[in-house]
Order: C-alpha cells, then structure tokens, then sequence
C-alpha cells in the first residue's frame, strides 16, 4: 500500500475527504473543546470503558480481539458508526480514549467496487459509504503533506484530522453535535477532533501498522464479525 496520496486517481477523492483549501481557523475551537464528546465526569480512567456512548457490539468486539489476538499484537481502534464515535485501544485491549467522528453521508457497509478510481461527479450520494470490517492500517500523506492514515487505499478511505472543505457543510459544528446523523457527511473517510487525533491517533498509527475495526450500521454485526459474535 502507497505511503503517499500522489496518483491521479485519487487526487479528486483525497481533496473530498477533508482536504480542502479552506481550514476555517476561527472554527476550530469548536472542534478541541470537545474532542471526545464526553462531560469531564463521563471520562473514565485508562484502561477502563466510558460509562456511557458504547454500544454491547464494541465491547464484545474488544473482547473478542483481547481473548484471540486478533490484532496480533498491534494498536487497534474501534469505530462504531452507529454512535458515531471511535474508541481507541492499546495493544494490551486497555481502553485509551474516545471521540466523535464523522463518517460517510450514506449508510452502507461495502464500498463501491473501483469507487476509489472514478470522479467525484460519478460517485452519487447513495455511494458516499464508510466500509465496515477488519482493515490493516498504513501512515501516508495527503496531497498537502498532512499525514493520514489509511484504512482502505483502493476505496480512498482514511482516517485523518477533520478539515473544512466547504463552510456550508458545518463540518466542525456537526463534530461538536450530540447528534448521531449529524456526523454523516464525508465521502467515506473518517474524520476526527484535530486534539484527539494528534493525542492517540498519531502516535499510535501515524509511523506503522495498526488494526482498525468498523462497526456496521446496515448489516447484522454477526456477517461482518461471524467469530466475534459467537465468542463467549
């Protein structure tokens, strides 16, 4: 997998997750005053899950990974797109930290076959997914030398700090909302609070491999996650 967003091909597509010209700087408190959506007494301790905000589904799902190594020994994290948050963990399943996101504008757990080759004026709304399953990570960069991480090179999914493409998409008031289907605006990558991102997501992902596991949000978590659903 390329370390850096330099094809033609998806010049167009990696612009369109975020990347845009316009980085409204005076919006960007907005975004680092809340960067895990939770309230001060919400945060837990390292180590130990919020007592709110995750769902029965990303709980088994870590359970699973603790009890098999699924991870095979790499950090991992947890995006539950119907909560609309990602949950970061260690290497040793200890819970690190949560935050929102912003995912897809369309639900759906599959991407587009060749999505990540076509121009933006052939992918139709219907079409702007975040895929769910298991997905080894790389580091790369984008067109403007921001580092990302990529969750799927072919599709052009990635993880990467929120930017402001457009002001009428109110990317970082939708970041900053307790609302769920606010969050559902991106072509498919997934944003995150620039703090939370700079935190955990860096560090942890931003100079090798990790493990990024998406919860689905149509389909039965068992056809995505089969073995963690049945673990014990």
């Amino acid at each position: 997998m390329p370390l850096f967003c330099t094809t033609p091909s998806l010049r167009r597509r990696s612009v369109l997750c975020g990347l845009g010209s316009a980085l409204a700087a005076a919006a960007w408190p907005v975004a680092q005053a809340a960067p895990a959506d939770l309230r001060a007494d919400e945060k837990p301790a390292k180590g130990a899950w919020p007592a709110s905000g995750t769902s029965q589904n990303a709980r088994q799902l870590v359970r699973w990974i603790d009890g098999t190594g699924d991870n095979q020994g790499l950090p991992f994290a947890v995006v539950d797109k119907l909560a609309a948050r990602i949950h970061i963990i260690s290497v040793q399943a200890l819970w690190l930290g949560t935050a929102p996101v912003l995912l897809g504008a369309a639900r759906g757990d599959h991407s587009v076959p060749g999505i990540g080759q076509r121009p933006l004026a052939q992918i139709r709304p219907e079409e702007r997914t975040t895929p769910a399953g298991r997905f080894v990570t790389e580091p790369g960069r984008n067109l403007r030398g921001e580092d990302i991480v990529w969750i799927d090179y072919d599709a052009a999914v990635s993880l990467h700090r929120v930017r402001s493409v457009s002001s009428a998409e109110r990317r970082l008031q939708r970041l900053a909302s307790r609302g769920v289907q606010d969050k559902r605006i991106s072509y498919g990558c997934i944003n995150t609070p620039e703090v939370f991102y700079d935190q955990w997501i860096a560090p942890l992902f931003g100079h090798s491999s990790g493990v990024i596991y998406v919860l689905p949000d149509t389909e039965p978590f068992a056809s995505i996650f089969t073995a963690a659903s049945a673990y014990p």
